[in-house]
């Protein structure tokens, strides 16, 4: 692709500044230029509203979300309070956020705020409730078409679990008829493996491994008990009606070897099929391009390529150039594809374990521009909490997660405060609230109440096979999009400036002429007058 760069980059912030002002939010669906509403040009395939999985998620953290009963800490009463908020049942009301799905931080029973370090994976920490809670919260979930996902944690336990404890005590006694004596990673100081971590056992030659902490003790997979250990946790809340899982650290199940980690999942995940073949799961493989794809056998696995500041998502986000980001998405799509013809992609901007991503934008046109590139892309996104108001928050010199986990900014007398080591001064934080938001036509949140009933409206973005187009500007590019006989055209203007373009210079449209333009969302408006598409700044559009 030859892009000729005929913008100045420097002055793109300068404008963007100005058109703040008028911070304009707008869909073109039902205010087709050309007079005509062009729903009738584009088909819509049916698509099972209960069994799909291709949905737009939530993440909550659970203790910093909403708290039900006074003790500032976040609970699934809580979340329960807000399912309105999040889902009210009708994703077409434009009253919700109308996310498709939740995924909930670790709720099982722990001595940390964090809960990512398990004590008993039968019990529901009781800072967050009850199982008759959780009971609870999955019916409203089938009743709206929500689904549920919990984050499970396998690959280690807390060192207070009752199974670690039997382990070294059976370990110091030199006890091998206890059950428990191969339920934990043990070497000898000769058997130790470069690359992992380990913690004395006092008394004897024997080490644990623990690669991300004393406290938190990786389990022996080599051990069939442990193995069905852990598959029976999983089948248990599957019972209970839960509609699948996000898998922490799964390279992390045999630290360092890939192969064997993935035949591991392989083996889980069909077992988990048997359950509930509709499963919805997903693997955080914090790694690079390569490794991740491996994984994509088993499950599917978060794109940490597209996340963060640096991420392809808000690099663009930022004005740089779009095929950067178009070519990325098609590449990314096809080998997922490659590896596994039912996987999909998992986009995020950011989750507990970064700064969230609304830091990376000087001006938070910037950050509508970033929700319009992995909300109106392939997969299944997912938003963490708080990002649809723009909520902030930095590790920064304390160097502690807990400033990525903070008090969901609620404005209405919700008692949750932020976890236990957060350092954030309110200084720093958005003087926003929900309660603010929800009353501004213009706010952020309603913007992206917007995008995702957009993104809900053509099935195709989610689903549809992605071919990069792009044009001779730097910043205007976008895709065609094509799903069981439906062609979409997509594209983003990532610039401060208004662009127009012939459609008949695109390049990648495989001779496809869209004639109808059906929808635009963005800081601009947009038209189209015979073959010449104008956009605005910051502002993507779909065409027919």
């Amino acid at each position: 692709m030859n892009v000729k760069n005929i913008f100045k980059c420097g002055i793109i912030f300068l404008l963007t500044v100005t058109m703040m002002l008028s911070s304009m939010i707008m869909t073109g669906c039902d205010k087709d230029k050309d007079g005509d509403n062009g729903d009738g040009n584009i088909p819509t395939p049916t698509v099972d509203p209960i069994n799909d999985n291709y949905r737009t998620f939530y993440q909550i953290f659970v203790g910093s979300f909403s708290d039900a009963n006074g003790d500032t800490f976040g609970d699934l009463r809580g979340i329960i309070n807000r399912m309105d908020y999040l889902n009210d049942g009708d994703i077409n009301s434009g009253k919700s956020l109308g996310v498709q799905g939740i995924w909930l931080s670790p709720i099982f029973s722990s001595p940390s705020y964090h809960k990512y370090d398990v004590k008993d994976y039968y019990q529901i920490d009781w800072r967050f409730g009850t199982e008759d809670d959780l009971k609870e919260l999955v019916e409203l979930c089938n009743e709206r078409n929500v689904k549920l996902i919990l984050d499970l944690v396998l690959n280690h336990t807390s060192n207070q679990h009752e199974w670690f404890v039997q382990f070294k005590q059976a370990r110091m006694s030199g006890d091998t008829s206890n059950k428990y004596y191969d339920y934990y990673t043990c070497v000898t100081e000769a058997e130790k493996q470069g690359g992992r971590t380990y913690q004395k056992i006092a008394g004897i030659d024997g080490y644990y491994e623990c690669n991300f902490s004393g406290d938190m003790p990786e389990l022996n997979f080599d051990n069939p008990e442990v193995r069905e250990e852990m598959l029976n946790v999983a089948k248990y809340y599957l019972d209970l009606g839960v509609h699948g899982f996000r898998f922490d650290a799964v390279k992390y199940i045999y630290y360092g070897d890939t192969a064997s980690c993935v035949e591991f999942w392989e083996w889980y995940m069909d077992e988990l099929r048997k359950i509930k073949p509709d499963i919805y799961c997903v693997g955080e493989c914090w790694s690079g391009e390569t490794e991740i794809l491996e994984y994509y056998g088993a499950m599917n696995c978060f794109n940490f390529a597209v996340s963060q500041a640096e991420g392809v998502m808000a690099s663009a986000a930022r004005g740089n150039r779009i095929s950067t980001y178009t070519n990325y998405i098609e590449a990314y799509q096809d080998k997922v594809q490659a590896k596994n013809t039912d996987g999909m992609a998992m986009p995020f901007l950011s989750n507990h374990d970064m700064d969230r991503i609304a830091g990376a934008f000087i001006l938070e046109n910037n950050m509508r521009m970033a929700a319009n590139l992995y909300l109106l892309s392939p997969g299944s996104p997912m938003i963490y909490y708080g990002e649809e108001i723009g909520i902030r928050g930095s590790r920064g010199g304390a160097n502690t997660d807990a400033n990525r986990r903070l008090a969901m900014l609620w404005g209405d007398g919700d008692t949750v405060k932020n976890p236990i080591g957060s350092t954030y001064g309110d200084d720093k934080q958005i003087q926003s609230t929900v309660a603010t938001q929800l009353e501004d036509e213009n706010s952020l949140y309603n913007y992206y109440c917007k995008l995702i009933a957009l993104r809900h409206k053509y099935p195709a973005i989610a689903r549809g096979d992605y071919n990069a187009v792009s044009s001779s500007e730097k910043n205007l590019g976008g895709f065609y999009i094509e799903y069981n006989g439906e062609i979409l055209g997509l594209l983003h203007n990532n610039s401060a400036f208004e662009i127009s373009i012939d459609l008949s210079t695109l390049s990648g449209l495989d001779g496809h002429t869209f004639t109808k333009l059906c929808d635009y969302i963005g800081m601009g408006e947009a038209r189209l007058e015979e073959t010449v598409l104008t956009i605005g700044a910051q502002t993507s559009v779909i065409l027919g």
